[in-house]
């Protein structure tokens, strides 16, 4: 098999600095916060936990002398698993103030709040926990080495139990916030769509402070006919030594059912699958093993990508489907009216270009331009004497090719898809003063796509070779697309097409014009 890169050469750049964004530190320790005025009390607390340890992660501790102290380090920490808190320090009822400030004004919900007093007439128990959001109450005399290993065991599991249930919350909720962005990538092109991909299962996987899975390592990369293409990797990742094995060892695993030897143990690999046939897959390394959550959560936005993938191809394909059924129209017009030799290839590009002049973003400039080729598709039903005739139109005459519009708009009017272009057929000969044709109303009530493809077309025009006139220099065409303005044309899209024609970006298309019938 053939393995390619098919990242752009800027991907590097393109991904990493969101990535990194993404890449938060990892944490390996539970945050005890130890709030007392007693440094006695607070070297025993550390002292009685030194060996503690829970779910293989071991206790950082942070260390308050008064309630003011303590509001900054939670400030600070605001992954803070436990914080146990003294009542009576700076006043009285410091302790309890802490409480407040945590519960209501930080809106902490998640640390387990430990009360713990050498004085419990100050505060007695029953009025504590009726009137305080505390986890737990101890008096000094009771927190024995024993006694203090189970109260914070049992306030970390509680901190760990509520951080699953938020992971599971956060993660559906990012997950439905992410299918969206996912599917309208589809839209744009594979590059971002497999760069976007790739960010969102990382990002997947860093959904909690209690988690500290971080995923350094990823790539994405798809298969078609024995063609392996790389689509999107973390930085450097596909540099690594290692990268041939990995590939080989991720294409016998998605696509033969063969066990994955000689990978990380932490390693995750998730199958892309279309029309139930793998067609690829997402590598991760992540820090540590992902839980049950964030397997099943990235397992399932994977399912997701896939769809999203497969949409993207469809989407591809029927947009090729319809560009090829635009070009075979606009052919059939070109042929037909074979004095305008290349005219609907210069006019998709004048059109384009004006828009953007006039701030139209690329994608819809570019539609535009597509539908401006089928401007006088409705020539097909024009009698072919008076598309080639050499002389001047009768009044006859001139009223039959008219109807090049009507006819245009209703060939096109069989599909709600050619409606952009329907419009422009139909009013592409209407006037800014309304005494244009077929139905002689001002052109500023009119989509701006009509009326760009009113300035470029005649532009066209004159500077081409038609039967009955020799091609126009093209300074002579711009000064009668001047003179139009405010009659014939909007003066708006004449000023931004003289703009596009003086900047010289439309020279090459213009010669083309005059070699069209040399």
């Amino acid at each position: 098999m053939k393995i390619i890169r098919n990242a752009p050469a800027d991907q590097d750049k393109a991904v990493t600095a969101p990535l990194q964004e993404i890449f938060l530190s990892s944490r390996f320790t539970w945050k005890i916060l130890v709030v007392d005025d007693e440094p006695d009390i607070r070297t025993l607390t550390r002292i009685s936990l030194r060996d503690f340890s829970f779910a293989n992660r071991t206790l950082e501790f942070i260390e308050a002398s008064s309630a003011t102290e303590a509001k900054e380090m939670l400030s600070q920490h605001p992954d803070i698993a436990v914080a146990l808190i003294d009542v009576v320090m700076e006043s009285p009822d410091a302790g309890l103030k802490l409480v407040e400030y945590s519960r209501e004004q930080q809106g902490n919900a998640m640390v387990r709040l430990v009360i713990r007093t050498g004085q419990p007439g100050i505060a007695p128990e029953r009025y504590v926990i009726d009137h305080y959001d505390i986890d737990d109450y101890k008096d000094k005399t009771e927190l024995t080495a024993s006694r203090l290993y189970t109260t914070l065991r049992s306030a970390i599991k509680a901190y760990r139990d509520l951080q699953v249930i938020n992971a599971n919350r956060q993660g559906l909720a990012h997950v439905l916030q992410a299918t969206p962005s996912i599917y309208q990538l589809g839209h744009g092109s594979l590059s971002n769509f497999f760069n976007g991909m790739l960010i969102q299962i990382i990002g997947l996987c860093q959904l909690s402070h209690a988690s500290h899975i971080g995923s350094l390592d990823g790539v994405i990369t798809t298969i078609d006919h024995d063609q392996v293409k790389v689509q999107a990797y973390t930085d450097h990742f596909i540099d690594r030594p290692r990268f041939e094995e990995i590939q080989q060892q991720c294409i016998r695993a998605v696509f033969y059912g063969e066990p994955a030897k000689g990978l990380r143990e932490k390693a995750e690999i998730l199958p892309l699958i279309i029309a139930n046939q793998p067609i690829g897959y997402i590598y991760i390394e992540p820090i540590e093993f992902l839980s049950e959550v964030d397997r099943d959560l990235i397992h399932i936005f994977a399912r997701q990508c896939s769809q999203s993938l497969e949409n993207h191809q469809l989407h591809d394909n029927i947009i090729a489907s319809f560009e090829s059924a635009v070009d075979m129209l606009a052919e059939i017009a070109e042929y037909k009216d074979k004095a305008t030799g290349g005219h609907v290839n210069r006019l998709d590009y004048y059109t384009k270009a004006t828009a953007i002049a006039m701030g139209i973003d690329n994608q819809q400039a570019t539609l535009w331009g597509k539908a401006s080729r089928l401007h006088d598709v409705g020539k097909v039903g024009v009698p072919d004497y008076i598309l080639s005739k050499a002389g001047k139109l009768t009044p006859e005459e001139f009223e039959i090719i008219k109807k090049h519009t009507t006819l245009g708009a209703n060939i096109l009017g069989h599909d709600s898809a050619f409606e952009l272009a329907r419009q422009i057929a139909l009013h592409h000969h209407e006037r800014w003063d309304g005494r244009g044709y077929p139905d002689g109303i001002l052109a500023k009530e009119l989509p701006l796509v009509t009326r760009i493809v009113s300035v470029v077309d005649v532009f066209d025009a004159l500077i081409s070779w038609r039967p009955y006139k020799e091609p126009w220099p093209v300074q002579k065409a711009r000064t009668a697309i001047i003179e139009g303005a405010g009659s014939q044309f909007d003066p708006e899209v004449v000023s931004a097409f003289v703009r596009v024609l003086d900047s010289g970006d439309i020279d090459n298309t213009i010669e083309r014009a005059g070699e069209a019938f040399q």
